[in-house]
C-alpha cells in the first residue's frame, strides 16, 4: 500500500502518521534517532508492508502484472491499492477525501523538521500535486506512475501502468474490495498486540 493507505491506517496518532510517512527513508540504525512514538509508526508501516507483500490476493495481482512490469509489480500493486481506497473512500471514512488530504498534509508539515531530506521533498511534491486526493482519478494515477518511472534507475514501464488499471478494472476492484478490510483488521490487531505494550 502507498501513502494514502498508510496515513489512513495510522489513524489519529501523530507518531504513527509521521513514522509511517518517513519509514521508507529511514535505513538501518537511523531508526534509533527518533522518538518512541515515531519508531512505532515506522514499525507499523513495515508490518503493513510485510502483511501486504505476503498476502495471497496481492500475490494474485502481482502475477497478473508480472509479464508487463516484472520486479516493479509490487510497486504497481501498492499504487493500485491507494487508487481503490481513494475511489471508494466513502466506504472507509466519514470525512470527505479532499478535507482529509489537506488535514494529513497539515499534520505532516507540523513535523517537517524531523523528517529525512528525501521525505521532506516527497511531502512538498505530495502537497503541491495533491497526491492523496488525486489517487482516486486515473489521470492522478497516471501522473504518479509517470513520476515513479522518471525516478527509477531502470526501465520499469510504470508510465503505462494506468492502462492496466483501465483495461482490467473489475479484476483489481474485486481484489482490493476483498483485501482492504483484511488489511484494516490486521492493522487494528497489530496496534492492540504490539503498540499498547509500550
Amino acid at each position: 500500500m502507498n501513502y494514502l493507505a498508510h496515513a489512513y491506517l495510522a489513524g489519529n496518532d501523530r507518531g504513527l502518521l509521521v513514522g509511517g510517512f518517513i519509514a521508507d527513508a529511514v535505513k538501518g540504525k537511523q531508526i534509533e534517532a527518533y522518538e518512541q512514538d515515531v519508531i512505532q509508526g515506522i514499525r507499523l508501516h513495515r508490518a503493513i508492508d510485510t502483511f501486504t507483500d505476503e498476502h495471497s490476493l496481492i500475490a494474485e495481482g502481482k502475477r497478473a502484472l508480472r509479464s508487463r512490469f516484472g520486479k516493479f509489480s509490487g510497486i504497481v500493486m501498492d499504487m493500485f491499492g491507494d487508487h481503490y481506497l481513494a475511489r471508494n473512500w466513502e466506504s472507509y471514512s466519514k470525512h470527505a477525501l479532499h478535507n482529509y488530504s489537506e488535514e494529513i498534509y497539515r499534520r505532516l508539515y507540523a513535523d517537517h523538521a524531523l523528517m529525512p531530506i528525501h521525505a521532506q521533498h516527497t511531502l512538498h511534491y505530495m502537497h503541491k500535486q495533491d497526491w492523496l486526493y488525486n489517487y482516486r482519478h486515473i489521470e492522478g494515477i497516471r501522473n504518479a506512475f509517470s513520476g515513479l518511472a522518471r525516478r527509477s534507475k531502470f526501465v520499469s514501464g510504470m508510465e503505462n501502468a494506468h492502462e492496466e488499471l483501465e483495461q482490467n478494472d473489475s479484476f483489481y476492484q474485486v481484489l482490493f474490495a476483498d483485501f482492504l478490510p483484511q488489511l484494516i483488521d490486521f492493522t487494528s490487531a497489530y496496534k492492540e498486540a504490539y503498540l499498547a505494550r509500550t
